[in-house]
């Protein structure tokens, strides 16, 4: 059997997030997962709750709690929503939890002893106001190149000029709003990365098939410039993985965590290992090469700002380890979602956030559209006038109405049982001819993760139930053959259930309630398509199902489009 191990890039724990950071990981990662899991492979889908680090501190001291309990409770909410959608995951583990804190521990223990790890002694601006040290980011000034007032002190928004806190004019605490800030020395463990990068090269170079986004995105950090550069893996901060080599205290160390980004891809190594503490498994066949996962095809799901981390920082550890860990085989990486003329803005409220989309709509809905949209070669952007289109024109007009119109007439003519064929005509030697076309190319695009021309086929298959239906015309038929017009019933109606298999990992709720419908429990994949249209015999008894997807109305577009322009409710 197939063994694919699947992680999606885990979402930070500081606030629900916005649709386009479900489209950007989890959204497509989920699809893969359920297609595959379709298709007879062992599938292990994992995914958690990126805690540590400032933002996840500021967000819980400004929501009034401890941290520790901010994050306890945002991974509920967080556990919630993806549950709400439907995201298949076999796990969906903490950063915090005990097993990351453990393994990271680990890795930075096995990086010292091979010599990849330089500690450094660097200026960095303290706050004396706030009692802490400031990344980058929450430094706030004047921008020296082009007055704006509001730059960070890693960039600036305005004008984009990189930057460093010195140069900010007025600088002051992105926290308290003081000025009495001052530079001071401290010390910080690096990661030797540079000494990693002819082996990062060649790596990178082996994977042939990867997406040229993530690909170029690779070969811009380790060339252009000075190249790959040396990477620092601890902050000054209360909130995190305590530094240690291995499991001994690091001289000098002492106060300090590791960096967020060196311990949160590690997570998804231990969130395996939370899984299998929690449900009895064996993580290690999954994750190191000396026990199975030489036999695991592994894949990465991620938005394009994350891929550094994926194709350097992270496979740095991994390889300067020592050790036989699983490196990824393919990295899927998307670009941007943009919402209505603009971005989405987490800080603004501006766009849908997740909570938001599933108190107006089910999951089904969003699953559809956002992956249909799905920024795979360029930017794409959600409009409210595009959504209401191709939801009800896919969803309500294509294979809402396909179920309704046949169901509905099966049950006016021969009952709520499914009639007796007889032999296929022209027509349906033509329909099952196209639908083997179209279920091979669809299994081919979602074999390369074409995530587009996945669901682009796929409707295509559904056009061809439509069409096959208009051309027969049952309803015309029974008046003159009805023996005929029952072999084409009996067809269609088949029909619901290969079409509630092959839409599953698009629209799962759907698909559950089409072979609810059909009462049916089989799920079989179609390897073979004449077979699959006799999976309901002769007098299989089915109901007429509630309506799969209502039409979304002009009143509802215009109010939605109004309620999410710029403030988070």
């Amino acid at each position: 059997m197939t063994r694919i191990l699947i992680t999606s890039a885990i979402p930070y724990i500081n606030g629900i997030k916005h649709l386009g950071n479900l489209v950007g990981s989890q959204l497509p990662a989920d699809l893969f997962a359920r297609y595959h899991r379709a298709r007879g492979a062992e599938v292990m889908f994992i995914c958690a709750t990126d805690e540590h680090g400032t933002p996840a501190e500021l967000a819980a001291a400004k929501a009034g709690k401890p941290v520790a309990e901010f994050c306890a409770e945002m991974h509920e909410i967080q556990s919630k929503i993806a549950e709400g959608f439907g995201l298949s995951f076999d796990y969906f583990g903490r950063s915090s939890s005990p097993q990351n804190h453990k393994l990271t521990q680990h890795f930075a223990g096995r990086l010292n002893a091979a010599g990849l790890i330089e500690e450094v002694s660097e200026k960095q601006v303290y706050s004396n106001a706030d009692g802490r040290f400031l990344p980058d980011r929450y430094i706030e000034g004047t921008c020296p190149n082009c007055g704006y007032e509001k730059a960070r002190g890693d960039q600036c928004e305005n004008c984009t000029k990189q930057l460093d806190p010195t140069d900010l004019i007025d600088p002051r605490s992105a926290i308290s709003g003081s000025t009495d800030l001052e530079v001071r020395e401290t010390k910080h463990l690096y990661l030797r990365q540079s000494a990693l990068k002819d082996q990062l090269d060649a790596w990178i170079d082996s994977k042939t098939d990867w997406p040229v986004l993530t690909t170029s995105i690779a070969k811009k950090w380790l060339h252009d410039g000075d190249g790959l550069q040396d990477r620092g893996i601890t902050r000054d901060l209360d909130w995190g993985v305590p530094v240690k080599d291995g499991d001994k205290d690091w001289p000098g160390m002492e106060g300090k965590v590791f960096y967020v980004w060196f311990d949160a891809p590690i997570e998804y190594i231990a969130a395996t290992k939370e899984w299998a503490d929690a449900k009895g498994g064996d993580w290690e066949r999954w994750w190191r090469t000396d026990k199975g996962a030489e036999d695991v095809r592994y894949i990465q799901f991620m938005g394009k700002d994350n891929v550094p981390f994926h194709t350097l920082s992270f496979p740095a550890t991994i390889i300067g380890s020592g050790e036989p860990w699983k490196l990824v085989d393919y990295i899927k990486s998307f670009n941007y979602l943009n919402y209505d003329g603009g971005q989405f803005s987490t800080s603004q409220g501006r766009g849908v956030f997740q909570d938001q989309a599933l108190d107006i709509l089910p999951a089904d809905y969003w699953r559809w559209w956002l992956l249909s949209h799905a920024p795979e070669s360029s930017d794409s952007e959600f409009t409210w006038e595009a959504f209401q289109t191709d939801v009800n024109k896919d969803l309500a007009d294509v294979l809402g109405n396909f179920v309704s119109r046949i169901t509905k007439f099966c049950r006016s003519k021969f009952g709520e049982t499914v009639p007796e064929a007889g032999p296929q005509g022209r027509e349906e030697t033509q329909l099952i001819a196209t639908l083997e076309r179209r279920i091979r190319a669809y299994e081919g695009y979602m074999d390369a993760m074409e995530v587009r021309k996945s669901a682009a086929e796929l409707r295509a298959i559904w056009v061809a139930g439509n069409e096959y239906l208009q051309s027969a015309a049952p309803w015309s038929m029974f008046k003159e053959d009805e023996a005929r017009a029952a072999t084409q019933v009996n067809l269609a109606l088949n029909l619901i259930r290969l079409y509630a298999v092959l839409s599953a990992p698009f629209i799962p709720t759907a698909s559950a309630k089409m072979l609810s419908a059909m009462n049916t429990l089989d799920t079989s994949w179609p390897d073979d398509v004449p077979a699959a249209l006799t999976a309901l015999p002769a007098g299989h008894e089915f109901t007429v199902p509630d309506v799969l997807f209502a039409k979304i109305s002009d009143e509802d577009r215009e109010s939605w489009q109004e309620r999410f322009s710029g403030t988070r409710d």
